[in-house]
């Protein structure tokens, strides 16, 4: 009987029947689906690679794009004008043979991935899932939807706010303007790709903050005592993702992480009140 179609019980039941290499076997096969699935998107998005690029992978290189706009309403309204963006100064280059080419099955790649993440996980959840006891798995319910969650926010974030930033100080900054900005296309998608995906991971704090605490490893009250320290680091973390000086970009990255650590230490504040509870039924069990 396929897996999806068992219950809790059977497929414990059969958990218990089945032997490390068919594990493995079951373990291949999940592999197997969510790499077909990030496959399948990719080939999409290679088939769409041109209206792509155009306007997903080059759109934070154009002054006007989404962000910029955003950023110049916010300087009119506090009258800071160095906020707005109207114009990035560097030209873009493919300087291998076969860059473009390589860049094009790169992204498609990439982005297949992004799109393919929920049914990717879900597809290594599924394997997870029938190990956890039953209370393991009632309180994992939703973990699919939050994570899957968490990732499009990480992402959007990445792309709509930390990318732009990064992407207009770098291309402006200039130690002497006898030296113009010509960046090759590697370069260029590998910031844009690496500061989307690596929000995409820091989003995902509260599920990481869930797991340390239901194994016991965190609790929210060293996560209080420690908030202080956290909000240092997250300034120094949003310093380094966003390398301009300015200290309106160094806050819009701030805020979204010193949010999500809050919500961190709600989470791991459930965790040990149900732990609590749990227990103090025991006890008068």
């Amino acid at each position: 009987m396929p897996l999806d179609q068992m219950t809790d019980e059977e497929i414990e039941a059969d958990g218990k029947e089945m032997s490390f290499l068919d594990h493995l076997e079951e373990l291949r096969w999940h592999i197997i689906r969510a790499v077909g699935s990030i496959f399948v998107f990719a080939i999409i998005a290679f088939i769409f690679i041109e209206e792509i690029f155009d306007v997903v992978i080059m759109g934070p290189k154009n002054p006007d794009f989404w962000t910029y706009r955003m950023m110049c309403k916010l300087a009119d309204k506090t009258g800071y004008a160095d906020l707005c963006v109207k114009k990035l100064n560097f030209e873009l280059q493919s300087l291998g043979v076969s860059d473009q080419f390589t860049m094009a099955m790169t992204s498609s790649a990439i982005i297949g991935l992004c799109f393919a993440f929920p049914y990717a996980f879900w597809e290594l959840w599924r394997f997870i899932k029938p190990g956890l006891r039953s209370v393991e798995k009632q309180a994992a319910r939703g973990a699919v939807f939050y994570v899957s969650i968490l990732f499009l926010m990480g992402l959007l974030f990445g792309y709509f706010i930390v990318s732009p930033l990064a992407i207009n100080f770098l291309a402006n900054f200039q130690i002497t303007p006898e030296i113009k900005n010509q960046f090759d296309i590697t370069s260029y998608i590998g910031i844009l790709v690496t500061l989307s995906l690596g929000c995409a991971l820091i989003f995902q704090m509260p599920m990481v903050a869930y797991v340390l605490s239901k194994v016991g490893v965190l609790t929210p009250k060293f996560m209080r005592e420690y908030r202080r320290h956290a909000w240092i680091v997250i300034l120094v973390v949003a310093g380094i993702i966003t390398p301009s000086p300015d200290i309106y970009s160094q806050v819009l990255v701030a805020l979204p992480l010193t949010l999500l650590y809050e919500v961190s230490i709600i989470v791991s504040g459930r965790i040990e009140r149900n732990r609590l509870k749990e227990e103090q039924e025991l006890a008068k069990s």
